[in-house]
């Protein structure tokens, strides 16, 4: 494949009564770590079922290097993709089930053992898939997304069963296959993770696009030109900041978040007012804050409030948390 980018154009999917999809679109280009985020319901899995062929736009396109899925030869050497490390035997040990993967699609048994040492499943391989912790299968999964060698790789919430080395790892693999000019696509909910992996970031919002943004960017605008000041006179500080000016906020016992001055002038108004404070810097706001504060109307599900839930009085216009049931397969492996 010449040009591995993904393109989603115009998408439009519904079932039944209710809109799936509404205009997605986005590219994924080779090189970088594109996430995938957005709320429940946003999406986000319909898009990744179209763009592998496993859904059927009502309208709009999506293209791997300028080709429908569908149309690929030997997918598995075109694209890799997770979407559920569940879709497995489990009567049959990991590599019994890379073995058979890789048979049906031409591919040499050296190149199992080669994505096995790849992913780190070690003596765990000639167990029963149906035996491994969700972690273990997550890495199965992966194992047979790589089996062959595609420029293309697309994983639907690979960091979910990891434990904190698992992370890591999967952290410093997913860079290594887009610094080989893979495309890769990576759907997450933990925005932690993203921001230590990702370049860029595509947020969906009720079946659209509400931002495609770099990482930097998106955490640089949501940081405004707030500034975080540590002190243990609060009161003290509130009083001569507003004075001059500004906003401020609790952000912690301790903490304050001043909005509408340079840091250089909160020092010169607290040395003015001899407010004692240990430390005054520009804020930096976390991609889980950026997200949050871009998504919050795009939430289609959201719990009530805890205060609610302890009265056990409904709280006007807050529903249950729930998932819209969408079916998933590991495609291009499955299929």
């Amino acid at each position: 494949m010449s040009d591995p980018t993904i393109t989603v154009s115009g998408l439009r999917k519904r079932f039944g009564t209710t809109l799936a999809l509404d205009g997605m679109s986005f590219t994924v280009p080779p090189g970088q770590v594109t996430g995938f985020v957005g709320p429940n319901g946003a999406g986000k899995s319909t898009t990744m079922r179209v763009i592998l062929g496993l859904d059927a736009p009502d309208s709009g396109v999506a293209l791997i290097g300028g080709r429908p899925y569908r149309s690929l030869r030997r997918p598995l050497s075109q694209v890799g993709a997770l979407l559920d490390a569940g879709a497995l035997q489990p009567s049959r040990s990991g590599r019994n089930h890379l073995l058979w993967l890789a048979r049906s699609q031409g591919l040499p048994a050296r190149r199992v053992d080669e994505v096995i040492a790849l992913v780190g499943l070690g003596s765990a391989i000639r167990r029963k898939a149906g035996g491994y912790s969700l972690g273990m299968r997550q890495r199965l999964g992966i194992a047979a997304a790589l089996l062959g060698d595609p420029p293309v790789v697309i994983l639907d919430e690979p960091f979910n069963g990891m434990d904190p080395d698992g992370i890591v790892w999967m952290r410093g693999f997913l860079r290594s296959l887009a610094a080989e000019g893979r495309s890769v696509l990576v759907s997450s909910h933990l925005m932690g993770e993203l921001e230590d992996t990702a370049d860029h970031l595509v947020i969906a919002g009720r079946g659209r696009v509400i931002a495609d943004t770099s990482v930097s960017e998106l955490t640089a605008a949501a940081s405004g030109d707030r500034v975080t000041l540590r002190t243990s006179a609060g009161p003290s500080a509130v009083t001569a900041l507003e004075h001059a000016g500004a906003v401020v906020t609790t952000a912690g016992r301790g903490t304050l978040t001043v909005s509408g001055l340079p840091a250089e002038r909160v020092v010169a108004l607290l040395g003015a007012s001899a407010v004692p404070f240990s430390e005054v810097s520009a804020h930096r706001a976390t991609l889980e804050e950026a997200y949050l504060e871009l998504t919050q109307r795009a939430v289609e599900y959201r719990a009530a409030a805890p205060e609610t839930l302890a009265s056990g009085t409904p709280a006007s216009g807050s529903a249950a948390s729930g998932t819209p049931a969408s079916g998933s397969a590991e495609a291009g492996v499955t299929r």
